[in-house]
């Protein structure tokens, strides 16, 4: 009967514990969902498109965001994303966009691994957003609806990968934070 008052008493001093310690740990208020979407000014990024051609499938358009681009934005307040681009030949003709034509991630630390995922073609921790068929009726994120995210800080950058030798130039139309 010892044993059990023991065993009872330790487990009781361990729920107690555990209970004092869920109602210690703060909790991180709720976001509130931005009403209004936020537009990124192409006109403050280095670059949106590439200026030589590509010369390989899966080359990379990279774009750094500039120091401070989402200031004053809480980008954990949107839940979607809608992402642009057109495509050109290699003589800059323009290409109708479908699928297989290119891959677009949006990526928190560009100086880190933004390949990240079991199998590099789904999000991972350093790729919040990663989706084949940019412009193709395969992927949603060039669409109004946009692709689901849900980031827990602003982005690094943005690449963009032509997964066809069709496409040797990709140039960004549109980037929109937004909750439709």
């Amino acid at each position: 009967m010892k044993k059990i008052s023991v065993v009872f008493a330790a487990l009781t001093v361990v729920a107690v514990i555990g209970f004092m310690g869920c109602a210690g740990t703060p909790r991180q208020a709720p976001i509130e969902l931005a009403t209004e979407p936020f537009v990124v000014d192409l006109s403050l990024l280095p670059l949106v498109r590439n200026e030589v051609a590509f010369t390989r499938q899966w080359d990379d358009l990279i774009i750094r965001f500039p120091e401070g681009m989402f200031d004053g934005v809480d980008l954990r307040a949107f839940q979607r994303v809608t992402i642009t681009a057109d495509y050109f030949d290699v003589d800059g003709n323009f290409i109708e966009p479908d699928n297989d034509f290119a891959m677009v991630v949006l990526v928190y630390d560009l100086d880190r691994n933004f390949g990240d995922s079991p199998d590099g073609m789904m999000p991972g921790p350093n790729s919040p957003v990663r989706q084949m068929n940019l412009g193709g009726s395969w992927g949603s994120v060039h669409t109004e609806q946009g692709s689901l995210i849900r980031l827990t800080r602003a982005p690094d950058g943005i690449v963009f990968h032509n997964s066809s030798m069709h496409v040797r130039y990709i140039e960004v139309t549109g980037i929109t934070f937004h909750n439709r």
